[in-house]
Order: structure tokens, then C-alpha cells, then sequence
């Protein structure tokens, strides 16, 4: 047999298994056992994280031989048929290759027939933000009083596009984008149902790449597997990635506070060889300055404890840290920009290096020093800041000395 890729022999077949969308299973699981079940559903989200999974899932347990309920069987004709994609009332549509009025009446017509199997008949319409605009119009009437016998299920990930008239007639449901940790569960019970060879930290880099979605590092996982020839390791993870070790990224920040231009030289060089990705680097820098953050004006609340915040928020100022920030996330918006990846971020890194406030007086090193002014060239007395301001000097002394209103 042809080999099934993770994401697709892993898609959950039952509301229990589906991760990080409870708000969506209670809502839908009260309506089947209820027998409240509106006509018209719409999910939303980023790619990976349910939407057509669960209107499969619905799809089962309104059709299920056992009868209508959250728990649909499993193992009656019409349940595997849906799992198979092999079920003829569920008409799954690609709004992205059926854009036109023509397809939304093609369906309309079909809608007004009487499921062949099954209790009802379910339109699941993906991406339905791609329709046209006329064939939102002709989908209206239909969408709003549809015959008794037919649900109709929407996808999207971009639900700013659909005309509010689409969304007045549609229960909508907001799938969230999955945490590290969800994901870190769900790839563990993969692995060792799979029984593939791995270590957590490897795992996690995986659950990072996901970005929120499982599809999304279930493809990364399959990837990772061929990659390391049957097993996962932390450091071969982070190679296919183009990502780097958490450590590096608070080295970089330790020579940067330390003022240590020549370490830093060296640590960007040392990355270089690795060929990163260094957008995903600065990521990393600006989820580090997050996590210093949260433990200075948080204390013992960091989300994230694979970050060593503790040193850190005692060395840095709460003000540096939203500099830095911002200089990471304003660098990596910026890379693109920069005559190469790597200039881009060696730039950013060295503004931080420059721009970091300087130590106390006496403590200042000598590149810092700012040069002295010269006695005589006071700013009084300077030609460039009288010709600046605009004034003369016998006009400073009585400017300066004007009392000054107290607001009312």
C-alpha cells in the first residue's frame, strides 16, 4: 500500500479527539444531542486547525445509522464511507475552483433533492470566501430558508470577505490557532503510537514550526522523520528547520549587554556557517525579550520556561527590553529590505549593541565616550545655536526669565 501522510492518517474521526477547540465541540455536540441544529455553519481560522475535520465529524453524526448524536458510531457503512470521503450526501465543494454563478446554481438545483442514504444532505463549501460576488447573491435565498433535508457547512480563512448578508444567516464559530503545548501532546501520542525514536526538545522545535497549526507540523513531523531516517534529533530538527538552539539566542543578548562587540562578531559568524533562517531567529529574540518582560512586571507568570528570564530580568531594564523588542521585530519587518538576510540581521543586533542605554558615569567604555566640549564654545555663546533658535543673546536673559503660566 502507498504510504498515508501523518496528517491525513492521524485527522481526528470523533469530537473527543480534536485539540484545543472546545468552545466549537460543546456548542456542537449541545445542539446534536438537543436536536437544535441550525441550518447554516460557518468556521473560521488559519489553515490546519479543524475547520473541515469538524464539519466532517458533524457530517457523521447527523447521518450516523445509530441515530443523530454527538457521538457518532464509527463503524456503521454510512460513518466509514464519510471517513473514506467515499459518502455521496456529503458534497464537499472547493469554492477556489468553483467561484462562478453557475456552480452556486448547479447546487442549488441539487440541494431541492432528497439525500440518497443518509437523514440529510450536508454542503461543505471550503474557502467559500473565494465565491464571486454574484454567486453570494445567488446563494442567499437558499442559504437563509433551505429545504428541510440540507445543512450547509462553511470554511474560511479570511471571513473578512464574506458579505454580511452570508454571515447574518450563519452560526459562526472562531477556531483558535493551537498553543506549543497542544501540539507538543498531540505529536508525542503520534510518535509513540507511530513507535518513532525522538527527544522532547526535538519535538517542541517541531510544535514551534507548526505556528499554530497541526496540519502544519504534522507535515513538518513527516519531513523531520525522512530527514533524520526514522528518528528525531533536536540538533538535525533545527538543521532542516534553519532554526537555532535557545541558547544562541541569549548568548547574542548576553554579549549585546555585556558590550562585547567582538564575542558578538563572533557568535553571528558562528550562525552564518549554520545557515539559519534569520527571520526566525529574530522571532526567537523578540519571544525572549516577551518572556524577560513578563517575569520583571509579572513575577513567576512566564508562559514559557524553556526561556532562562531570571538572570536576565535582573540585568536589564524594563525600558531596554521594550527597546529591543522592538528593534527585533522592526528588524526582521525590515529584512527583506536589507541587501542580504544576514546584513539585515547583523544590522539589527548592532543597534541594539548601539542604541542600549550607556552605563553609569565611570563605568562607560571608551567607545561611548562622548567627546568634550570645549569651555569657550558654550551654547550660549555658540554661533550655530543662536543662529538655530532665532534669537539673539540680548534676547535669551529676558525670554528665559519670563515667569511662566501656571494652567487654568
Amino acid at each position: 500500500m502507498s504510504y498515508q501522510v501523518l496528517a491525513r492518517k492521524w485527522r481526528p474521526k470523533r469530537f473527543a479527539e480534536l485539540v484545543g477547540q472546545e468552545h466549537v465541540v460543546r456548542a456542537l455536540s449541545h445542539a446534536l444531542d438537543s436536536g437544535r441544529i441550525h441550518h447554516a455553519f460557518l468556521f473560521t481560522g488559519t489553515r490546519g486547525v479543524g475547520k473541515t475535520t469538524i464539519a466532517r465529524i458533524f457530517a457523521k453524526s447527523l447521518n450516523c445509522e445509530r441515530g443523530t448524536s454527538a457521538e457518532p458510531c464509527g463503524v456503521c457503512s454510512i460513518c466509514t464511507d464519510v471517513d473514506g470521503g467515499r459518502f455521496f450526501d456529503l458534497l464537499e465543494i472547493d469554492a477556489a475552483s468553483n467561484t462562478g454563478v453557475d456552480d452556486v446554481r448547479e447546487l442549488i438545483e441539487n440541494a431541492q433533492y432528497m439525500p440518497a442514504r443518509g437523514r440529510y444532505k450536508v454542503y461543505l463549501i471550503d474557502e467559500v470566501h473565494m465565491l464571486s460576488k454574484s454567486a453570494f447573491n445567488a446563494l442567499l435565498k437558499t442559504l437563509e430558508e433551505p429545504p428541510g433535508h440540507a445543512k450547509f457547512l462553511l470554511a474560511t480563512t479570511d471571513p473578512q470577505k464574506l458579505p454580511v448578508t452570508v454571515l447574518s444567516r450563519c452560526l459562526q464559530f472562531n477556531l483558535k490557532r493551537l498553543t506549543v503545548e497542544q501540539i507538543v501532546f498531540q505529536v508525542d501520542r503520534i510518535l509513540a503510537a507511530e513507535q518513532v525514536e525522538h527527544d522532547p526538545e526535538s519535538v517542541r522545535e517541531i510544535a514551534r514550526g507548526g505556528n499554530g497549526s497541526l496540519r502544519d507540523a504534522l507535515s513538518l513531523l513527516d519531513q523531520a522523520i525522512a530527514f533524520g531516517g526514522g528518528k528525531l534529533v533536536a540538533s538535525e530538527v533545527r538543521t532542516m528547520l534553519g532554526t537555532i538552539d535557545r541558547g544562541a539566542v541569549t548568548d547574542f543578548l548576553d554579549a549585546i549587554l555585556r558590550d562585547d562587540a567582538a564575542a558578538l562578531a563572533v557568535l553571528i559568524q558562528q550562525a552564518a556557517d549554520f545557515q539559519p533562517d534569520y527571520a526566525t531567529i529574530l522571532d526567537a529574540f523578540a519571544e525572549a525579550m516577551h518572556a524577560i518582560q513578563v517575569e520583571q512586571l509579572i513575577p513567576n507568570a512566564a508562559s514559557d520556561a524553556a526561556w532562562p528570564v531570571a538572570d536576565f530580568a535582573q540585568r536589564m531594564a524594563p525600558e531596554t527590553v521594550q527597546l529591543f523588542y522592538q528593534l527585533a521585530i522592526s528588524g526582521r519587518r525590515d529584512l527583506a529590505l536589507a541587501p542580504s538576510p544576514r546584513v539585515g540581521f547583523e544590522m539589527t543586533l548592532m543597534r541594539m549593541l548601539a542604541f542600549q542605554p550607556a552605563p553609569a558615569v565611570g563605568d562607560a567604555p571608551a567607545h561611548r565616550a562622548m567627546p568634550q566640549r570645549p569651555a569657550s564654545a558654550t551654547p550660549a555663546s555658540s554661533p550655530a545655536s543662536t543662529a538655530l533658535s532665532g534669537r539673539s543673546p540680548a534676547m535669551s536673559a529676558p525670554i528665559a526669565s519670563m515667569p511662566v503660566a501656571e494652567p487654568a
